[in-house]
């Protein structure tokens, strides 16, 4: 609306009153309002010009804006706002004059409400534009714009967590909310702003977005995009970032030196995965970090001599010399100097003597050559008479040669009076499988004597062997002594073992005598096994001095009894084995044989032989791949057996460590049920034990007595050491006849209980409801996995009311054998026979049929070092060989090795079935 001035005149509007005003000299008197001035002369034909035009405006919430607009020379000034002019009651007019110029000076404002712009809000934007006058004419000023300010509070998009790896780019999102003005947006990093300046490594782009250049790890955190106006501030969600660090390998290590002495062994290098270490969930290194190689030791070379010289002519001095060399061949590689004299001497001749010695000293070298000759009769006769007195007072178990090469002969002992032992008449001899194998006959003759007292050593008491606390085994109560049967040892099992009980080292013995087994032993050797186990104790002749008698045991301890403190990734492999007593002396290595469940792969695994010592803790006195010949212990690992040669007895027991995730150890799954099942409700019991003999005669064992049945075959799987659970569920039930109790879908066995938990066997129970009692057949399917690996499904299909002990009993593998076996029966080769294979291939050949040969033909060549290492390799060899086939060996295919050597010596003791 035009502004009107009301001046004793009609009203006419302003503009054109102000141009008549001026030019008719009229002002108008006493008017608060008036907007117009006269201006002099001199600037009189100025146009107007802005020193404050009105700027874009934002209204914040319910505050007006103010509009200002300043000109000179003006003689008046109004707003138009969306093509309206303002009123002049809503003008605040305020008039100076420029001290400098003298011009005068008019400032109008006007403000401007929300309700104003909300009138026109949605047809166009709301503007404002200030006019100016003066005599010569109007100018304008630029349009300002008022705007409803204002802040949406969701964003567009908002940045999203990342796991991103070291050194790469990042890239988070950020769209601010729709807004009025438009928002400013800045980045925080765990609540504290990002300043691109000041840090270069990050960089924000023109649409609000974060770059991280090179991500380190002090970038992890959580980022948010922040965003603000006039009107408020917004915050995103925050975004996780995560910079992990992928593992990578060291250097490798430099190879170790070859672990054989003589001949082919290995050698090791390693590396760990710190270069760098996986951080924050970056993933390991893949590979081994062990590697192994094949090397070959150059074999010590003993030196010999050569030929003696021919000898020098007589010299001055009566006397003549030759010499000989060490270079046939010459001592290398660490073997021995020749041994002897490289120069000898002699006196020559008279007749070569250039001067002839005679007279007296003649006389005296004659006299005391005389005097040394009488001195060695003398001597000689002294030995005689020594030995034929100990002859006579030797033990009566080696009164004469047949108990070499016939065995212990059945004989019943009962006393006669305390304390003395009167034999019974000896029966003939049976023939044993190998009988036929020997040409000597067997003296029948002979009568064997008593022997009075305990089973000790049959010398004086310093021969003794004792704990600290006293004597090991103490006598037997009231005189009494076992009787030996066939070279088995019958004592009362509750005596013996409440004897070893007495002592502080065997408090930990199982009292339960199905797992133990014991004998009485001499310098013959003999053997124990407990049945049904695997376990066995080898003791090879002259391993037990002569003239020592060892009552010695053999135990599988419970693992839940005796703890063995496992770390990191261990888990044990074997059963945990008893022999004893310790301390006792033995001359050369005995052999125990256990059951292992390692997988195939030795290079998965960092195999230990842990011992026992007398204060109870285990100590590693083994490592597989890296045994010495001067160790007293060394191990064969086979596919599922271990056998150890242990120069001492004690506590055993086999360690695994896994060398990376692939290692796994087999366990054993077996499935049993009630036998009798009367109700709606079945249970199905899952045993899931270590892969050895003696755990599952146990669990057999105590299924037996809950009356349970085996209703399928047991299975192997392979439990990797992957950290990952062990999960078991049945499927594929007829859905008409069975459904499972069981809520959830699987059973699950934690990982670190079945790796290195404490109990030997772990089982789940899977309750099934038949929906009749007439229901009688069950087929299903077991599944069996790790978490995130490889399973196995295992079909069952099965009467649940038919009679399945038959199987259980065959699964059972009742061992009827002897647990003790003493002297020449424990052993396939016969005692002569063995002594003669020993002295003929212990002497190096030329041509290799000796030791080394052998080991080769019976598949042994990668334990070479051990063997050269013993005095005797060929006894290390045969004593492996009986602890391997004791109950399948053939004797006959020794034979046929020994003939392919060619050492026919040592085979006229051997003939065939035909001519037996």
């Amino acid at each position: 609306m035009m502004p009107f001035v009301r001046c004793g005149l009609s009203s006419v509007p302003m503009p054109m009153l102000v141009l008549w005003l001026i030019f008719a000299g009229f002002t108008c008197a006493g008017s608060e309002h008036a907007a117009t001035a006269t201006l002099p002369a001199a600037f009189a034909d100025l146009l107007p010009h802005f020193l404050v035009e009105p700027e874009d405006e934002y209204i914040v919430k319910n505050k007006p804006v103010t509009l200002t607009c300043r000109s000179t020379p003006a003689t008046q000034i109004y707003f138009k706002c969306n093509g309206e002019w303002v009123h002049q009651d809503d003008h605040l007019i305020e008039r100076t004059v420029d001290p400098a110029t003298a011009l005068p000076i008019m400032q109008v404002k006007i403000d401007i409400t929300r309700q104003q712009v909300e009138k026109i809000f949605g047809l166009d934007e709301y503007w404002c534009q200030c006019v100016a006058w003066s005599t010569t004419g109007t100018q304008k000023s630029q349009k300002a714009y008022i705007r409803i300010a204002y802040l949406r509070k969701n964003f567009e998009e908002e940045p999203l967590g990342k796991e991103v790896a070291l050194d790469q780019e990042v890239l988070l999102r950020c769209h601010p909310p729709e807004g009025v003005p438009p928002a400013e947006v800045e980045w925080q990093r765990n609540e504290d702003v990002i300043n691109p300046v000041s840090d270069p490594n990050f960089f924000i782009t023109a649409d609000h977005n974060l770059i991280i250049k090179q991500a380190r790890l002090a970038d992890t955190g959580n980022y948010t995009c922040v965003a603000k106006n006039i009107v408020a501030r917004r915050k995103s969600t925050s975004a996780t970032v995560l910079i992990y660090v992928n593992g990578g390998w060291s250097t490798w290590t430099t190879w170790s030196s070859c672990s054989a002495v003589c001949g082919r062994g290995w050698q090791k290098r390693s590396r760990s995965c710190t270069n760098p270490t996986p951080l924050n969930g970056g993933t390991s290194c893949e590979g081994q970090n062990i590697q192994k190689s094949a090397c070959v030791a150059a074999c010590p070379v003993d030196g010999g001599w050569s030929e003696w010289s021919k000898w020098s002519s007589c010299a001055a001095d009566c006397s003549m010399w030759r010499s000989r060399e060490c270079t046939q061949p010459s001592p290398g590689t660490g073997g021995k100097d020749c041994q002897g004299l490289d120069l000898q001497s002699l006196n020559c001749t008279s007749e070569e003597c250039p001067q002839t010695v005679s007279g007296a000293e003649d006389v005296a070298l004659y006299v005391g050559m005389v005097a040394v000759a009488l001195c060695l009769t003398l001597l000689l006769i002294v030995v005689i008479l020594v030995y034929r007195r100990k002859k006579e007072g030797l033990d009566a178990d080696v009164a004469d040669s047949s108990i070499l090469t016939t065995g212990f002969q059945p004989m019943g002992i009962k006393p006669s009076k305390p304390g003395v032992w009167v034999p019974r008449p000896r029966r003939p001899p049976s023939h044993s499988k190998n009988s036929h194998l020997l040409t000597i006959q067997p003296d029948l003759t002979t009568t064997t004597t008593s022997y009075q007292g305990t089973l000790r050593s049959r010398h004086d008491t310093a021969g003794k062997f004792s704990m600290s606390n006293g004597p090991l085994l103490d006598p037997l109560p009231n005189g009494s002594h076992h009787t030996m049967h066939n070279g088995k040892l019958n004592p009362d099992a509750a005596d013996f073992v409440g004897r070893l009980a007495t002592q502080s080292y065997f408090k930990t013995l199982p009292r339960d005598m199905a797992n133990t087994s014991y004998g009485t032993f001499n310098f013959l050797g003999g053997r124990l096994t407990i049945p049904n186990t695997g376990i066995s104790l080898l003791i090879p002749p002259e391993a037990i001095p002569r003239g020592k008698i060892y009552e010695i045991y053999l135990t599988a301890q419970r693992k839940e009894d005796v703890r063995l403190p496992l770390a990191g990734c261990q888990t044990l492999l074997s059963p945990i084995v008893s022999c004893g007593p310790p301390g006792v002396v033995l001359t050369r290595p005995v052999i125990f044989s256990m059951d292992h469940c390692s997988d195939a792969c030795p290079e998965n695994w960092a195999v230990r032989l842990k011992k026992q010592n007398y204060e109870g803790t285990w100590e590693d006195v083994l490592v597989m791949g890296e045994e010495l010949p001067s160790d007293p212990y060394y191990c064969q690992l086979e596919a599922e057996t271990c056998r150890v040669f242990s120069e001492q007895l004690g506590r055993f027991a086999l360690v695994g460590e896994s060398l990376h995730m692939g290692a796994a150890k087999r366990l054993r799954l077996v499935l049993f049920s009630d036998a009798y099942c009367s109700t709606l409700e079945y249970n199905i019991r899952v045993y899931c034990m270590d892969d050895t003999q003696e755990v599952f005669k146990e669990v057999m064992q105590m299924e037996r007595q809950l009356g349970g049945r085996l209703i399928d075959e047991p299975h192997i799987l392979l439990f990797k050491d992957s950290y990952h659970n062990l999960r078991l569920s049945i499927h594929d039930m007829p859905q008409a006849h069975w459904r499972s109790k069981l809520l959830a879908g699987y059973q699950e066995i934690p990982f670190y209980h079945i790796w290195n938990g404490s109990q030997r066997y772990l089982h789940c129970t899977f309750t099934l409801e038949r929906l009749s009692l007439a229901t009688c057949e069950l087929s299903c399917q077991l599944c069996v996995w790790q978490v995130e690996g490889e399973g196995q499904s295992f079909g069952l299909d099965f009467n649940i009311a038919k009679d399945t002990r038959a199987m259980d009993s065959e699964f059972l593998l009742m061992d009827s054998s002897a647990t003790a076996l003493a002297g020449p029966s424990a052993f396939q080769i016969p005692y002569l026979i063995r002594q003669k294979i020993c002295s003929s291939l212990d002497t190096p050949c030329p041509n290799g049929a000796d030791w080394r040969m052998l080991a080769q033909r019976l598949k042994l060549e990668r334990h070479m070092s051990f063997f050269a290492s013993k005095a005797s390799p060929t006894s290390m060899i045969l004593d492996l060989w009986e602890a391997q086939h004791f109950h399948s060996g053939n004797i006959n295919q020794l034979a046929t090795v020994m003939a392919d050597i060619g050492k026919q010596e040592a085979m006229i003791f051997l003939v065939s079935d035909g001519e037996c």
